[in-house]
C-alpha cells in the first residue's frame, strides 16, 4: 500500500474509540438480556465485531500490526429461532457485478430495443438505461449465466431462504422489500465469494509447502539401523 494510501493516525484511533464503545454496549446488552436468544445481544455482537475487523485492518495498514484478540463468529451465522414448520418463506439474493466494459452492454441493450417496442434504452442511452432494458428482457440466472457477453464482472453473492408463519398479502411489502427480514429468521444462507477461493489458494500452499518440509527432513542423512 502506498504512503498516500495509508489510514492516517486520526482514522486509526477513532476505530479504536469505536472498539471501545462497542465493547461497552456488547457488556450492557449481556447485564441486560432478556432470555438465551435476546436479539439485543447479537445486534450488539455484530457491532462489536465490525468495529474489531475496522481497527485490525486500519492498525495493519498503518502500523503492519494486529490485534491479539478475534471475534468468533458462529459457523452458522446468527441461530435460527423461526418457526419449526414454516408455512411459507422468502427467497432473498443479492449478487453484485462490476461493469467492466460500458460499451458492451449498452450494445446489447441497444440490440434488444431495437426488437422490442417496449425496451426503451432511455435519452441518454448510457449503462443506467442499459441495466434496465437488460433486466427487463433477460432473467437474473440468465444474466448470471452469461454475464461476460453484457461486459460484466461477478462480483460476491449470497442467498437466504427466511422462513414466516404465514404467506404475506398481496402488496404487502412492496414499499420496503428487503426490510422486513430477520436475520434469526434464515433456514439457510448460501454465499459465494472470490475470498473463499483465495483461502483455499492459501491452505493448499501451506499443505504444499510443509510436504515439502518433510520430504526435505526425510531426506537427511541419519543413523544406519542397527
Amino acid at each position: 500500500m502506498s504512503d498516500a494510501a495509508l489510514p492516517t493516525v486520526a482514522e486509526v484511533r477513532a476505530a479504536a474509540e469505536a472498539v471501545k464503545a462497542a465493547l461497552d454496549r456488547h457488556l450492557a446488552a449481556v447485564e441486560s438480556r432478556i432470555g438465551e436468544e435476546d436479539p439485543a445481544v447479537y445486534a450488539a455482537f455484530n457491532e462489536l465485531a465490525a468495529a474489531a475487523e475496522e481497527y485490525d485492518e486500519l492498525l495493519y495498514d498503518r502500523y503492519d500490526e494486529v490485534t491479539p484478540f478475534e471475534i468468533p463468529t458462529p459457523e452458522d451465522g446468527v441461530p435460527y429461532t423461526g418457526p419449526a414448520e414454516p408455512a411459507a418463506f422468502s427467497v432473498l439474493i443479492r449478487r453484485d457485478y462490476a461493469v467492466v466494459e460500458p460499451q458492451r452492454l449498452i450494445a446489447q441493450a441497444e440490440r434488444v430495443a431495437a426488437h422490442d417496442r417496449d425496451a426503451e434504452l432511455g435519452d441518454d442511452g448510457g449503462a443506467a438505461g442499459a441495466l434496465g432494458v437488460l433486466f427487463g428482457e433477460y432473467e437474473p440466472d440468465e444474466i448470471a449465466s452469461r454475464y461476460k457477453e453484457f461486459g460484466l464482472e461477478e462480483g460476491d453473492s449470497t442467498l437466504w431462504i427466511a422462513a414466516s408463519e404465514e404467506a404475506a398479502e398481496p402488496g404487502e411489502w412492496l414499499n420496503s422489500p428487503f426490510g422486513h427480514t430477520d436475520p434469526q429468521d434464515v433456514l439457510h444462507r448460501f454465499d459465494v465469494s472470490s475470498v473463499f477461493d483465495e483461502e483455499l489458494d492459501d491452505f493448499e500452499d501451506e499443505e504444499a509447502e510443509e510436504a515439502e518440509e518433510d520430504e526435505d527432513e526425510a531426506a537427511e542423512p541419519g543413523l544406519a539401523p542397527a
